[in-house]
C-alpha cells in the first residue's frame, strides 16, 4: 500500500516518469486529476483552482507534516458556497492528499506531497534533477514548443517553485536527506529510473 511522491526540478521528467510508474504498479496516478478533484468538492471551476494554486502556499506552513484534524476535514467537507481562496484550496489540498496516501497504491506529482506525508510510514519519496540546459531542451523536445519558449517556461517555473516553497518556510526542497531516492535525469534515463523505483517499492528490479 506505498504512496511514491514525486518531486522534481521543472522540465527533469517528472511527469512523464511518473505516469510511467503509476502504469507499470498499476497505480493511481495524481496530478492534474487533484485540480478538478478541488474543483468538485468547492464547487468551482478547475481554472479558478488553477489560478489559486499558482499563488497558494502561505499559509501552508500552519498545517504542514501534521495530520489533518477532523473538525478540520468536517469544516471544509460541509462547506457549499461554491467559492475558493488560498485557504481553502490550501485544506482541500492537504486533506485530499492524505485521502490519497491512506488509500495507498499511488503516484503524487508535486504539490508539496514530500511534506504534507513527510512522516507517512508508506511513503516513498524520490526526487529528480537535471541541469537547466537538458531541462528546457527536454521541455522543447516533449512538449512540442520552441526552445526559447522552453527556456523561459523552465525559468518561470523555477521561479515558482522556489517562491511556494519560500512561502512555506522551507528552503531545503531540493536537499537530498529530505527523500528516499534522488534521480540526476542527465546521469538516468526516465526508463532506468522508473526500474530504480519500481525495484525500491516491490524489491524486484525489471528486466
Amino acid at each position: 500500500m506505498a504512496v511514491i511522491t514525486i518531486s522534481r526540478q521543472f522540465g527533469a521528467g517528472g511527469r512523464t516518469l511518473g505516469k510511467r510508474v503509476a502504469e507499470a504498479l498499476n497505480y493511481t496516478y495524481a496530478d492534474q486529476d487533484i485540480i478538478q478533484t478541488i474543483a468538485d468538492m468547492a464547487r468551482v471551476s478547475p481554472h479558478w483552482v488553477e489560478s489559486v494554486e499558482k499563488d497558494a502556499g502561505g499559509r501552508l506552513s500552519r498545517i504542514i507534516n501534521k495530520m489533518v484534524s477532523k473538525p478540520l476535514v468536517d469544516r471544509v467537507l460541509k462547506d457549499e458556497r461554491g467559492y475558493i481562496d488560498e485557504q481553502i484550496y490550501i485544506d482541500y489540498l492537504v486533506i485530499l492528499i492524505s485521502q490519497i496516501a491512506e488509500e495507498g497504491n499511488a503516484v503524487i506529482l508535486g504539490r508539496g506531497s514530500q511534506y504534507i506525508l513527510n512522516d507517512h510510514p508508506d511513503a516513498f519519496h524520490v526526487l529528480l534533477v537535471n541541469s537547466f540546459e537538458n531541462r528546457a531542451r527536454f521541455m522543447a523536445d516533449n512538449y512540442d514548443m520552441p526552445l526559447d519558449r522552453a527556456i523561459q517556461k523552465v525559468k518561470s517555473e523555477d521561479r515558482r517553485r522556489s517562491n511556494l516553497y519560500g512561502k512555506l518556510g522551507k528552503k531545503d526542497f531540493d536537499a537530498a536527506e529530505l527523500y528516499h531516492l534522488v534521480i540526476n535525469t542527465a546521469k538516468v534515463d526516465i526508463e532506468t529510473a522508473a526500474k530504480l523505483i519500481i525495484g525500491s517499492i516491490t524489491g524486484i528490479i525489471p528486466h
